[in-house]
């Protein structure tokens, strides 16, 4: 029987995929799985009983990654789950900031009562007219799941897109439209671009990455849409480009001080992934991957382990091995089992950085002695068994 708690409220239809082998616990200490959203789990302790985090979404700044790591705590993540909410936001916010939208509907509501007001309207709706996307080149910052979807929508509504990311995998290449037109540099997206939209991760690298030396190499009039992370752009650089001229719009999904209510920022209250349909895709995703790890220790979308999957645990003898990557670990590992007298029947190792996760599959159950003299290695974080029975 395994336990597992939720931090947040977490949609119904992901818990439904949990099995009878599972308990619900409102003791956090006592849970093997731990699913959250937001809430912050810095300085949290971590029981002996903690085996994994799901964060019910992509970001996981609420969560102690590395401290996880060390100790052998898979965190996982759901990318892409919800994907179609952030890009159709995104469509919203270019818009919003293309036809003055937002203003206009602010001007009928303040002349509500007055009996000519569609007589009026027709007059003053120049003020708010705006340009269409069509024809418009837009620059996407990130090709990850969101920067994909909003890239082939653009395509399909007659924008040309530019797409920049050194770094996009293999499954984004594949979904992605051949009409893109994909950068190297990403001052290639500054200097032509109409709109530009990022879709990165928050990270020392892109932290501030749009800063006043990025504006300033930007389009005039160019509308910026920041639906990732505040922390990616100096918005007080951007307030300064609005005065200036420089910067047609700001659509951002994150209020603050800074920005909120300044004239030419669209500030939306962190709407991004707030759909029914983005908070269920999350969920599911993240019992199923919780599930797979406990019940079968493999890993899918871990922001802190490399993937490394061994299927269903079929032996019902599988140790997963938390450890650092360093030469010779899997010998080490190998040997132990060999001088135990113990065969090996599979076995699978994948790294990330700094850490690497290990399976093995063995023919017959692994005495306590066994597992024992594999945690004395060094730079072992964590030895966990894995019976047909749990």
């Amino acid at each position: 029987m395994f336990k597992y708690a939720c931090l947040n409220n977490i949609s119904q239809k992901g818990l439904s995929k949990f099995t009878d082998q599972y308990q619900m616990t409102d003791n956090v200490q006592e849970a093997n799985g731990i699913l959250v959203r937001s809430a912050s789990m810095h300085g949290m302790e971590f029981s002996d009983e903690t085996l994994a985090i799901a964060r019910a979404g992509a970001g996981v700044n609420n969560i102690p990654i590395d401290e996880c790591a060390k100790k052998g705590i898979v965190v996982f993540n759901t990318p892409g789950a919800n994907a179609n909410g952030v890009k159709e936001l995104v469509f919203a916010g270019m818009l919003l900031a293309s036809r003055d939208i937002v203003e206009g509907v602010d001007w009928v509501r303040a002349n509500w009562n007055n009996e000519d007001i569609a007589r009026i309207a027709e007059k003053e709706k120049k003020r708010f007219a705006g340009t269409e996307l069509q024809g418009k080149k837009l620059g996407i910052i990130g090709l990850g799941a969101i920067g994909v979807q909003v890239a082939n929508t653009a395509v399909n509504l007659g924008m040309q897109v530019y797409g920049y990311d050194p770094y996009v995998s293999v499954d984004s290449a594949w979904h992605l439209s051949s009409r893109i037109h994909h950068v190297i540099r990403i001052e290639d997206i500054y200097d032509v671009c109409d709109y530009i939209t990022i879709h990165v991760p928050a990270l020392p690298s892109t932290k501030g990455m749009i800063d006043d030396h990025a504006i300033a190499m930007m389009k005039t009039g160019v509308i910026l849409i920041n639906m990732a992370r505040d922390v990616l752009v100096d918005e007080e650089a951007v307030v300064l480009a609005l005065r200036a001229g420089k910067i047609r719009r700001y659509v951002s999904d994150f209020p603050n001080s800074t920005v909120a209510g300044r004239r030419g920022c669209i500030t939306i209250p962190h709407l991004g992934a707030s759909t029914e349909e983005a908070e269920d895709n999350c969920a599911v995703m993240a019992v199923e991957q919780l599930s797979d790890f406990l019940e079968n220790g493999n890993i899918k979308n871990s922001v802190n382990y490399p993937n490394c999957d061994l299927g269903k645990c079929e032996t019902g003898n599988r140790i997963c091995v938390f450890h650092e990557n360093r030469a010779n670990m899997i010998t080490r590992f190998t040997g132990i089992i060999g001088s135990s007298d113990v065969n090996i029947a599979g076995m699978a190792s994948k790294s990330k950085g700094e850490v690497e996760y290990t399976l093995f599959d063995l023919d017959n159950a692994p005495a306590e002695e066994l597992l024992n003299e594999i945690r004395k290695v060094p730079g072992v974080y964590r030895v966990r068994e894995i019976c047909r029975n749990n």
